[in-house]
Parts: structure tokens; sequence; C-alpha cells
């Protein structure tokens, strides 16, 4: 126990500006196992943005957005994954590695966008609109990532619509990223209607109030969420973009349209920066915890499965997307 003392501190001041210090003792226990069991097993954390910074600094060995997970999963040397979010991630590490035993803490763990839309849903839009190619959000289940030409993420949406070089596009199932979209290409977008549950509910109200509140702050918002919302915003782009534009600019103070979490990590790394906080939960993200991730490692609990068929096809969708 002594020899985790100093551990234990150090990680702490990683986190020491979000987590207050009341609460640190709490998550000690769960964190050393952890990192034990990770050592035992061979095994890597990969960690969303959204999640809490408990995990996202003192565990996660690979974080990210959605895009950096995909490519960062294929090189992964280890015989186990566990992947801190929801389930739609944990089938894409699996996808991108096989032979792999990829983990998900909580089965709980799902998305209101891949709930949006099914597999037969995608082949009525496919005959619906013949001969226009199905781009397939990442946030998407296996099947339906299998009945798509090419899945995007929100950071490389516009790059992988663009590159298909087709007049219209099917694009699925986030109706307000694919306006957003279609408002920067010439290409006919034909979005769905599914909606990320945290991301709808902003408003542009909610934006002026803050710039009431706060002068001079900058905003920041996610491509998930409403059209108007993106237009009164500063800056629109993926978390990874958001992370990004605030360690180019520097922003005296700022706010992120997005999941709560997502502020927390990146003031880690910006104590110069004032981070305004009007965010939303994701319920989803938030079932992801040390405990459970301990359990998973513990108890190799629960191990993602796709069907090879399934599989076989909604791969070839991600990889052409990772190499679009």
């Amino acid at each position: 126990m002594t020899a985790a003392l100093p551990m234990a501190a150090a990680l702490y001041e990683r986190v020491r500006r979000v987590i207050p210090p009341i609460e640190w003792p709490a998550f000690t226990e769960d964190i050393h196992a952890i990192l034990a069991l990770k050592r035992e097993r061979n095994a890597v954390i990969l960690a969303h943005n959204y999640q809490t910074p408990e995990i996202f600094h003192c565990v996660a060995d690979i974080v990210g957005d959605s895009l950096a997970l995909a490519r960062k999963a294929m090189t992964v040397d280890a015989d186990v994954i566990v992947l801190a979010g929801v389930h739609f991630m944990a089938e894409t590490a699996k996808l991108l590695n096989p032979g792999k035993t990829v983990l998900i803490p909580d089965l709980g763990a799902g998305c209101s966008l891949a709930d949006s839309i099914t597999a037969a849903d995608v082949r009525l839009m496919r005959q619906r609109y013949p001969g226009a190619p199905i781009v397939t959000y990442v946030n998407t289940s296996a099947a339906v990532k299998a009945e798509s030409d090419i899945c995007c993420t929100s950071g490389n949406a516009l790059q992988v619509v663009e590159s298909l070089g087709a007049p219209r596009v099917i694009m699925l199932p986030d109706e307000y990223l694919a306006k957003n979209i279609a408002a920067q290409t010439e290409v006919e977008i034909i979005a769905w209607q599914g909606h990320c549950e945290v991301h709808e509910r902003f408003t542009p109200a909610d934006i002026r109030e803050l710039r009431e509140a706060h002068p001079g702050v900058t905003v920041l918002a996610h491509p998930e969420c409403p059209p108007e919302v993106v237009a009164e915003a500063d800056f629109a782009g993926s978390t990874a973009a958001m992370s990004d534009y605030v360690g180019r600019h520097k922003p005296a103070r700022v706010v992120l349209m997005t999941e709560c979490s997502m502020s927390d990590n990146v003031a880690v790394k910006h104590p110069e920066v004032d981070f305004v906080r009007p965010c939303n939960l994701c319920p989803h993200m938030k079932r992801i915890t040390l405990a459970n991730i301990r359990a998973a490692l513990e108890e190799s609990r629960h191990i993602v499965t796709i069907d090879p068929g399934v599989a076989d096809r909604a791969r070839r969708a991600v990889e052409r997307m990772l190499f679009a």
C-alpha cells in the first residue's frame, strides 16, 4: 500500500483542478487495482472524451473522439481491450481487432443515435434512393454499418461525403450532423431523423444567455447540435477539433456545447482557460465507472461479439472510412 501512495499523489496531481480532494479517496483503490489488472492481463483501456476525469486521465491508455479511438484501436498491442465508452464504440474496436478480446463494462451503455435506426431501415433507404451511396455515422450498430457503403465520424464527415464523388449521398442517422455537413458542400444530402439526446437539447437561446452572462466567452459547438446552434457558435467541430481549438487559441473563457465531462478533460490540460459549464450529461457514457471497468478486467465481462457475416461487411465500411 505504501508504494501506491506516491502513485496516487502523482495521479491526483493530474486531476486536482476537476476532482475535489474529498472525492479522490473514493477512486484510489479501484484505480490501483485497474492498473495492476492491465499489467496482469496485457490489457489496454480506450476511453472516449466524454468519460469522467478519473477514467480519462488516470486509467486510460488511449483517449480521444470516435475517429481517434477507431484509428488507434488498429495499432493496439494487447490481448484485451476495455472500451470505456458506449456499445457501438466497443463493436467498432472489435471490428478492427477481431482476434482480440473486447470488453464493455456495462451492456446498458447505449446511444440514442444508434437506437434510432436499424439495418432494415438502411435497406429501405437504399431501395428508395437507388444509386445514392450510404454514409453511416459510426454512432450506429455493426448491423447498420454492414448495410452502408462507408462510415464517418463528426471529425471526417465532410471529407468522407466529398470523397465519394457522387452528386447525392444518403447520410445516416444524425439529422443535425447531416444538415450541418450539407451547409458546407454542394453534394445533396439525404438525412435520417435520428438525434443525439445530449446535443439536441442545446438551443440558440442557451448561447445568447451565456454570452450575456459571460461577456467575451468563446462558444464551441458539436456538429450533432441543431444547425441554428452551430450558426450561433464561434466554432463547430468534433470533440477532438474542439480540444484542438482550445489548445491553439487559448480563449480566456470558453464554453463547450457538448457532454459535461468533455470540459473537465480539456480543462486538465489548459489551466489558464476559464471553462463555463452549461453542459448536458450523457446517461449512457456515465454508466461506465471505475468499479465496472475493474469488474470487467477481473471477470472478463462483458465480451463483445459480432456475427461473422455482419462483421465482415461492417469492417469494410469502417476501414473504407479510415483510408478515405
